[in-house]
């Protein structure tokens, strides 16, 4: 059953409170990453995704666009109401704290557990030069320039398919993600969001002429998995990710930016709903199926039942959950699990993940973002003031208080191992 709110309403006052269902939207799209990656993960087998939409997409490549989407729309409300150093501050202390303790934990406690469990002791793991200390130093800016650590996990399956040592794969896209914030922030610094938002709608239109122009270059390779970046980066950025990722960020940018004018009508929603099914099966997702995918996530987030509001409010496992996620699977992957058949296997890495990202949104998250009012001048938490909206008929609510984490205020991403991640 859908919620009962007016069936046709504009973005502004549908979320004119931070009554809405982003929380289980993010939880679910977060849960469609793992789900998507149990396959090459656990069995070293492709995402079934790409072959039902002709190669255009896969499960966790809508996990992908739902975060995208989300964060668009809600990190610019932030952007536009909060200083741009504050902003900033803010932006750090939601992605930095997580990743970094991710990081060391994935290092010191999955690491030796990995190594004794392939090679029945820790020899060499803290010596060889990609070890664990150098898999920290390398990762710890966000860029993800060191995937493996000291040749383990090549006893996976995933390891064994590709020949290559990966402990999270997840984390390739923080950096996309990251880049989207200074966008924003750049936006919001010359006075874009606040007198001169129709750029970001030629920014939107700019990134749908190259949709189109790619899918006329190439019509038989209908959907960004059509070309390929670096292997992992290390040359530099996946340029073809950039573009389709930020596209879809500020897709979600421009409903914020034009919430007064955009209605979330239940007929509309009807009609996007089968643009993205048509796409995927006809082709031109990346053309079509990404505005109509955008306009059903904010339709969800007002129109599913008031009970799923609950979820995220308060406690928001989602990043942590997204982080932890790939090694989770890597290491249930090498202790046999997957003979337990596909849907055992993802419960329990289900049950194993959520068991990492509870304490780290508890310990680690939520600590760090109440340092969000913190100020150097004086060392201490001051308030912060944020900037006044230029549209009175603006939510009043600030975009600080709705509950912070993947797609929140932010998002980090996650690029499932067969479709995106090239091991």
């Amino acid at each position: 059953m859908l919620a009962g709110v007016r069936a046709r309403q504009t973005i502004a006052a549908a979320f004119s409170s931070a009554d809405n269902s982003f929380g289980l939207l993010r939880l679910m799209f977060a849960f469609a990453v793992l789900v998507s990656h149990s396959l090459p993960i656990g069995f070293g087998q492709d995402d079934p995704g790409g072959g039902l939409t002709n190669g255009q997409t896969g499960l966790g490549d809508i996990g992908i666009l739902g975060f995208f989407v989300i964060s668009g729309f809600l990190i610019t409300r932030s952007g536009a109401r909060v200083p741009v150093l504050r902003y900033l501050w803010h932006r750090g202390l939601r992605i930095l704290p997580g990743l970094w303790v991710c990081l060391v934990v994935t290092a010191f406690v999955f690491a030796p557990i990995v190594s004794l469990s392939e090679r029945g002791s820790l020899h060499g793991l803290f010596s060889d030069s990609d070890g664990p200390f150098q898999y920290i130093l390398s990762n710890s800016f966000v860029a993800i320039w060191q995937y493996g650590i000291s040749g383990l996990l090549l006893d996976t399956p995933y390891g064994q398919r590709t020949g290559t040592s990966v402990f999270n794969g997840s984390l390739w896209s923080l950096i996309y993600e990251v880049l989207c914030y200074l966008l924003v922030a750049g936006l919001a610094a010359i006075g874009v969001l606040r007198r001169a938002r129709w750029l970001v709608a030629m920014l939107v239109l700019a990134g749908a002429g190259v949709m189109v122009h790619d899918l006329l270059r190439a019509p038989e390779v209908p959907g960004p998995q059509g070309v390929h970046g670096p292997v992992f980066g290390v040359d530099g950025l996946d340029t073809y990710s950039l573009v389709y990722l930020t596209y879809v960020f500020l897709l979600g940018a421009a409903c914020q930016l034009y919430r007064e004018r955009i209605v979330l009508n239940d007929g509309l929603a009807v009609v996007a709903a089968a643009v993205v099914v048509a796409t995927t099966q006809l082709g031109a997702f990346a053309v079509l199926g990404y505005p109509a995918f955008a306009y059903l996530v904010l339709w969800l987030a007002v129109r599913l039942p008031r009970w799923s509001r609950r979820i995220g409010r308060r406690h928001d496992y989602s990043y942590g959950f997204y982080i932890y996620a790939f090694p989770v699977q890597q290491l249930l992957a090498l202790l046999g699990v997957p003979r337990l058949g596909l849907v055992p296997y993802i419960a329990v890495c289900a049950i194993a993940t959520l068991a990492l990202a509870v304490p780290s949104w508890h310990v680690v998250e939520r600590p760090a973002m109440s340092l969000k009012a913190w100020s150097p001048r004086r060392g201490e938490a001051t308030a912060s003031v944020p900037r006044p909206a230029t549209d009175r008929r603006a939510p009043k609510p600030d975009a600080e208080k709705v509950p912070a984490a993947v797609g929140a205020d932010e998002a980090a991403t996650v690029r499932p191992p067969a479709t995106r991640h090239r091991g």
